[in-house]
C-alpha cells in the first residue's frame, strides 16, 4: 500500500499539527499560564540588567548569575513597595474627604439639575438625601470594613481567593528562573528549529527583538516622565489627591486607550469632590490634554520610535481578543504579542509577493 505523501511531507504534516494541538492547549490552558506569562514578560525586560551585572559594569566586578538575579529582583520588589506605600495611604487619607464632598457634591448637582428639570416641565426631583446617606455610609464603610469585606470574600470565594494568592506567589518563582536560566532556554529553542529554518528563524527573532526592545523599555521610560508630569500638573491645579492619581494615570499608560481613560475618570472624580465642578472639570481636562499631547508629540516619537506600527482598530480588536483569551495579563501581553504578529504578516506578506502564486499570470 502506498502513501500519498512522502516521508518528510509527512514528517511536516505531522509537526504541523503538534503544533496546532499545542497552540490550542495553551488556549485552554489560558488561565493556568497567567503566572507563567507574567513572569515571562518581566523576565524579558529585566535580563538586560542581570546581564549588565554580570558583565561586571558595576565596579568593574563580574557577578555570579544567580546574585545579579536576586539583586534585580530586589530591586523591583523595592520599586513596587515603594509605590504601594505612596498611594495606598494617601488613598486612605481622601476616604474622609470624599465622605465629607459627597453631600455637597450631591446638592450642587441637584441645584442645576432641578431648575432644568423644570424648565422642561418635569416636576421629578433627585432623593439627594437618601443618595447622600447611601454613599455616605459606602464610603464610610470602604475604610473601616476593608478586612470585613476580605474576610467575607474569603469564606465565599475561597477557592478563587486562594487562586489569587498562589498567583501572585507563583510570578516571583517563575521569574526567578527564568532570569537565571534565560541564555540556557532562548538557546534550547534555537537548537529545537529545523536547520534548515535556523538562520530565518534568527533574523526573525532578531527583528522582534529591536521591536520589544524598542517598545517595552522604551515605555518603561514614558511612563515614569507622565507619572512625574501628571502628579506634578495635578498638584499645581491644586488636587489633593493629585500624588497618587498622577503615578496610577503614569503607570496605566502602557494600555493603550484604557489607561489614559482610566487615569481621567479617576482625576475628575476626584476633582468633582474637591473642586466648584466647572473649575475642577476645565483643570483636569487641561493637565490631562497637555499629557496627552507630551505623550503622542514628543514622549513617544522620541523614547519609544514608531511604536509597533498598528492600526487603531488593530490594536482595539488585539486588546479585546488577548483580554479575553487570558484575563487580565492578556492585556499587557496584546501589544508586544501583536508586534510579534506584525513581524510575522509582514515575512508571510513578503514571501506570498515573490512566490509564484502571486506572480504567475493568467493563462
Amino acid at each position: 500500500m502506498s502513501f500519498p505523501f512522502t516521508s518528510e511531507q509527512r514528517q511536516t504534516l505531522m509537526w504541523v499539527a503538534f503544533g496546532l494541538v499545542l497552540v490550542a492547549l495553551l488556549v485552554l490552558l489560558g488561565p493556568v499560564l497567567t503566572p507563567f506569562i507574567a513572569a515571562a514578560i518581566l523576565a524579558y525586560a529585566l535580563n538586560p540588567g542581570v546581564d549588565w551585572l554580570c558583565r561586571g559594569h558595576l565596579g568593574r566586578l563580574r557577578m555570579p548569575r544567580m546574585v545579579a538575579v536576586v539583586i534585580v529582583m530586589l530591586l523591583l520588589c523595592a520599586v513596587l513597595l515603594a509605590l504601594v506605600l505612596i498611594v495606598v495611604p494617601v488613598l486612605e487619607k481622601e476616604l474622609p474627604l470624599m465622605r465629607e464632598q459627597i453631600p455637597r457634591l450631591l446638592s450642587s448637582i441637584d441645584a442645576v439639575v432641578a431648575p432644568w428639570l423644570q424648565g422642561l416641565g418635569v416636576t421629578a426631583r433627585l432623593d439627594v438625601e437618601g443618595i447622600k446617606q447611601l454613599l455616605t455610609e459606602q464610603v464610610a464603610n470602604a475604610g473601616q470594613g476593608i478586612w470585613t469585606s476580605l474576610l467575607a470574600s474569603a469564606r465565599i470565594g475561597g477557592i478563587a481567593l486562594l487562586g489569587w494568592i498562589a498567583t501572585l506567589l507563583l510570578i516571583p518563582v517563575v521569574l526567578f528562573y527564568l532570569l537565571l536560566d534565560w541564555h540556557q532556554m532562548v538557546g534550547r529553542v534555537h537548537h529545537a528549529v529545523p536547520r534548515r529554518w535556523a538562520a530565518r528563524t534568527q533574523s526573525f527573532g532578531r527583528e522582534v527583538d529591536a521591536l520589544l526592545a524598542q517598545y517595552l523599555r522604551g515605555q518603561l521610560l514614558v511612563m515614569l516622565v507622565l507619572a512625574i508630569y501628571y502628579s506634578a500638573g495635578l498638584a499645581i491645579a491644586g488636587l489633593e489627591v493629585a500624588v497618587p492619581v498622577g503615578i496610577i494615570t503614569g503607570l496605566l499608560v502602557f494600555i493603550p486607550y484604557v489607561g489614559f481613560g482610566l487615569g481621567l475618570l479617576m482625576a475628575l472624580l476626584a476633582a468633582l469632590l474637591q473642586f466648584e465642578i466647572l473649575h475642577g472639570l476645565v483643570a483636569v481636562g487641561v493637565v490631562y490634554g497637555l499629557g496627552q499631547m507630551l505623550e503622542s508629540f514628543i514622549l513617544t516619537p522620541r523614547l519609544v520610535g514608531e511604536r509597533i506600527g498598528l492600526h487603531p482598530l488593530v490594536v482595539i480588536f488585539a486588546l479585546l481578543a488577548f483580554g479575553q483569551l487570558f484575563g487580565f495579563v492578556g492585556v499587557l501581553l496584546a501589544l508586544p504579542a501583536s508586534a510579534i504578529l506584525s513581524v510575522a504578516v509582514r515575512h508571510t506578506r513578503d514571501n506570498y509577493l515573490r512566490s509564484s502564486f502571486y506572480s504567475q499570470p493568467e493563462q
